[in-house]
């Protein structure tokens, strides 16, 4: 009896790509010994994705779709596919086609191995931009520098996990999600890989910079406390710095001396009063986490599937 694997793809407005990655995939597939089965989850696109995966179900009974009622991210639209998936061994990967479907046999072969969780890492390319190359750079850095967790620059969402990983995997039900950073945290014994993104086939990227940067701060905030000491460490080195004007103030009130100056004041004001909110906004952040976590809603609201 052949070996199953269960291949998880996110789709937001991808209805260019759907047919050309399944047919990658199978192609893919092919040599490797395994059945498999395509879960797409469609994240409330607003094109014909889902009528083209439909379709493509009905062809073939491989394919498995799980409509989302509305766009709950990526990250949740991962967690949908995962929730569902049958077999003991799992890929993600977007649709987009910038994830090399060719990769997946040397996932396999990995996997055979005895490794429960292989990574994957993006190689820079030459058709990506400058500024969003020097941002993701610039992400790994801080999150290294901070975090407890340490991911390798160009970590991505297209790895393959089985066993009890997958098991555990499936268990987490934190509501900010971020599975690179959950992926590493685990455990369990792990290899990365590397590749080379390809160009979108078709359609726009759903990571616009904003996003990006939402992304980065929900992993930041994650996996590491250290923004929180740092507010505190500020907060105990600004006092202790106003104790040393404590002097000058009695003394000038001793001898009955105006404190001239306002301009500098003012700006004294300014800057510590800006960086009071920083740090409000700061603890903020961990608050705001708190409270969604507390509400316990569910990662993702299902409309229809053919499951």
């Amino acid at each position: 009896m052949k070996n199953k694997v269960d291949l998880i793809l996110p789709a937001h407005n991808e209805e260019g790509n759907i047919r050309p990655i399944y047919e990658e995939i199978k192609a893919a597939m092919h040599n490797t010994g395994y059945d498999f089965q395509v879960f797409f989850v469609d994240d409330g696109s607003t094109d014909k994705t889902l009528q083209v995966v439909q379709d493509l179900s009905e062809e073939d009974h491989r394919v498995k779709f799980i409509e989302l009622s509305r766009n709950f991210g990526h990250q949740n639209a991962i967690k949908a596919g995962l929730d569902h998936a049958e077999a003991s061994v799992a890929i993600m990967m977007d649709c987009d086609l910038q994830h090399p479907p060719e990769l997946i046999p040397l996932m396999l072969k990995e996997y055979e191995k005895g490794y429960e969780i292989v990574r994957t890492r993006r190689k820079e390319a030459e058709h990506e931009g400058y500024l969003k190359k020097k941002t993701s750079a610039l992400f790994y850095k801080t999150l290294n520098r901070f975090s407890e967790v340490k991911l390798e620059k160009g970590s991505a969402d297209f790895r393959l996990v089985s066993g009890k990983a997958l098991e555990q995997l499936r268990r987490f039900n934190e509501f900010d999600l971020f599975f690179r950073g959950l992926i590493k945290w685990m455990g369990f014994k792990q290899v990365s890989i590397e590749f080379f993104p390809n160009q979108r086939k078709s359609g726009e990227t759903k990571y616009s910079y904003s996003k990006m940067f939402s992304l980065g701060l929900k992993g930041f905030t994650s996996f590491s406390t250290k923004p929180l000491y740092f507010s505190a460490y500020f907060g105990m080195a600004s006092s202790l710095i106003s104790l040393f004007f404590l002097p000058y103030v009695l003394y000038a009130l001793y001898l009955g001396k105006t404190v001239a100056g306002w301009a500098s004041i003012m700006l004294t004001i300014a800057l510590f009063g800006g960086l009071n909110l920083l740090v409000l906004g700061i603890i903020g952040i961990y608050l705001a986490k708190l409270f969604t976590q507390s509400k316990a809603r569910p990662h993702y609201i299902i409309r229809n599937t053919n499951l």
